[in-house]
């Protein structure tokens, strides 16, 4: 298929600018670790790293009720499609957003792509979830869809893709993305915020998704993420476990406090409106003799009284993240492993975070 995508960058009202495109149909061809380069491009050249997100999958929900039923379990406001300002009107909208369990706490983080509606089309959405929980969040949908007009179901045929600048002063060339991206698809900038780049839903695996690309790690694309602080996933974002605020949902242009009811609103809604966020999930580095295996999740952090400042949550490597009291996070903190030896800790307050937290 041939689709038109539009990005917002941000929920209304929370800043960024609205942009649109139209994707072309294109030849499929072959995605090496070099091959997709502009013509009369060096080797080396790349601007663009893509990353085939094999552990990322996409539910997709249709009907005529869809939004209404949407509405009432997401966090946020959905990406309705429809023209804006310089938009084409046969484009689709990103947004993220979270599904909440009755007291509040985070069951999955999702990407929701608004397709565009044709004249005998029903209105249709594309939720991109953990694939670990691809079964039970379909489960979850149709427990509550009782007698809406809604069909839910897997959409196994697309693939999801990350697209990441190679250098960060290539960010800004996102007109040139928008104006050469040939592929079969949706591409629209990741919701989260601008440090995570775009997102592309492809047919084909092999494709040569963007002019100027590589094939990149996959390793490479979650050291990014952690590193800016993006949580994704049931290991960043324990189901029943995860707060969303705590988990900067806010930030992420994932909730909306002017919407309708939604299942597990009120413990959210009460915590916004008290003000207080006392711990955070904050990017960390680690330093020091690491375990085989890494850190376990869970594992206290300490500071360098022994006192409990928060838990690590998930990493890769020597990076990663960890809930924390934002109290304790300039202090020298470490944990302590299994082995009896000490990690130091460094937490960071990313750039791309409200001035007023930081």
């Amino acid at each position: 298929m041939a689709a038109a995508a539009l990005l917002r960058g941000a929920a209304p009202g929370r800043g960024g600018r609205a942009w649109s495109w139209r994707l072309r149909a294109a030849p499929r061809r072959r995605l090496g670790h070099s091959s997709c380069r502009q013509r009369g491009e060096p080797a080396g050249s790349a601007a663009w790293a893509c990353f085939l997100l094999g552990e990322r999958a996409l539910v997709r929900v249709r009907g005529p009720d869809s939004a209404p039923f949407l509405l009432g379990l997401l966090t946020n406001e959905l990406p309705l499609p429809g023209p804006a300002a310089g938009e084409a009107s046969t484009s689709a909208r990103s947004g993220y957003a979270h599904f909440l369990n009755v007291q509040g706490r985070t069951l999955y983080d999702v990407i929701l792509y608004g397709l565009p509606e044709g004249s005998h089309e029903q209105p249709t959405f594309l939720l991109e979830c953990d694939s670990s929980v691809l079964d039970a969040l379909q489960r979850h949908l149709v427990l509550h869809k009782i007698r809406r007009r809604v069909t839910v179901e897997p959409c196994p045929e697309l693939r999801v893709w990350a697209v990441l600048p190679c250098a960060p002063e290539e960010a800004g060339r996102a007109v040139l993305l928008q104006e050469e991206a040939e592929c079969t698809a949706i591409l629209t900038r990741d919701p989260r915020t601008a440090r995570m780049g775009w997102r592309l839903l492809s047919q084909d695996e092999g494709s040569a998704l963007v002019p100027g690309g590589r094939l990149g790690d996959l390793q490479d694309y979650h050291r990014h993420r952690y590193q800016q602080g993006v949580p994704e996933g049931v290991h960043d974002l324990p189901p029943g476990v995860a707060l969303p605020l705590e988990s900067n949902l806010a930030f992420m242009n994932g909730i909306s406090f002017t919407k309708g009811c939604y299942i597990g609103q009120e413990l959210t809604a009460r915590t916004h409106h008290m003000g207080v966020i006392r711990k955070r999930l904050f990017p960390v580095q680690l330093s020091g003799p690491l375990p085989v295996g890494s850190i376990a999740p869970g594992t206290s952090v300490l500071t360098k009284s022994g006192q409990a400042a928060g838990k690590y949550r998930a990493g890769l490597g020597d990076v990663g993240l960890a809930l924390l009291r934002s109290e304790k996070i300039k202090g020298p903190l470490h944990i302590r492993t299994s082995e009896s030896g000490l990690v130091a800790l460094t937490a960071s307050v990313p750039d791309w975070w409200p001035t007023s937290t930081k």
